[in-house]
């Protein structure tokens, strides 16, 4: 029996504040989560809000490729 594509894949969240103010300043670096979804219930970007050690507040991480 073959397998069909996976319903749950890994994706990777990276902070969107850390990467929009990087371009004007020395950036200490990005956060970024490992998480998984579900491929069936959400099939576009998937956005979590997530603390980020380098803003040192919660911001919103979104979905980004490998």
């Amino acid at each position: 029996m073959a397998k069909g594509k996976d319903v749950r894949v890994t994706v990777i969240l990276e902070c969107t504040s850390c990467v929009r103010n990087s371009v004007d300043k020395v950036s200490r670096g990005i956060s970024r989560y490992i998480t998984q979804k579900n491929r069936h219930n959400t099939p576009n970007r998937f956005e979590l809000k997530k603390f980020c050690p380098y803003c040192y507040k919660h911001t919103i991480h979104g979905e980004i490729k490998k």
